[in-house]
């Protein structure tokens, strides 16, 4: 993948939006990288938030990780912007992650993860009537922001939407998120969510 300045992208495509606010759908993983993320689109986009993580596990897990999203809007002031709940469906995630339970983080695995998410996102972001799509995944210093940009746009051409660039976790990105947390009291995980970046043995899940 080539070398490029996502974050530069993401800056040069809102300068040239100007007065216009096109309708984003926001792929959230959790409440504290959103919470850096939305100081920044916000200003430009229309925002939908689509909390789709099929990834996290146990269920209670992904109950406590949405219940931080409401919380994050009401304590920022947020509370105009609409929020959407995909349906917790850990099966097509082990599905996704089949034959790859062995890879490190950030490997195969990781890959296609992000595919599945943002294959949802792009879905209902074209059902919706959204000009584009995209996610706060790239706000972590532990995602490759590279290979979520290539999948984003490789969506985009696929579902006849706009993929928005990004690379959060530049500008202070990631350091603003944990500043953010602790001032609004937000959990804010130890790991990604799912049972292999935890150390769990899912070998039953595959037999």
């Amino acid at each position: 993948m080539e070398n490029r300045d996502y974050n530069r992208e993401f800056e040069a495509l809102c300068a040239a939006l100007g007065p216009s606010r096109p309708r984003l759908l926001l792929q959230v993983c959790c409440a504290p990288c959103l919470s850096a993320v939305l100081e920044r689109v916000c200003p430009h986009f229309d925002v939908t938030l689509y909390y789709f993580n099929p990834n996290t596990h146990p269920e209670e897990e992904y109950e406590k990780r949405y219940a931080e999203i409401p919380k994050l809007l009401r304590a920022s002031g947020r509370e105009d912007v609409a929020l959407l709940r995909g349906e917790y469906s850990p099966e097509a995630f082990f599905a996704a992650a089949r034959g790859l339970e062995n890879e490190p983080e950030g490997g195969g695995r990781c890959r296609e993860c992000f595919r599945l998410r943002l294959s949802a996102t792009a879905r209902a972001a074209s059902e919706m009537g959204c000009d584009y799509f995209g996610t706060t995944l790239t706000v972590s210093p532990h995602k490759n922001a590279r290979l979520i940009n290539s999948i984003g746009e490789e969506l985009s051409e696929s579902f006849g939407l706009k993929w928005l660039p990004s690379d959060f976790k530049k500008r202070d990105g990631y350091l603003r998120s944990i500043r953010l947390s602790q001032e609004y009291g937000l959990y804010r995980q130890c790991w990604c969510g799912c049972r292999f970046s935890r150390g769990e043995d899912a070998s039953s899940i595959f037999k």
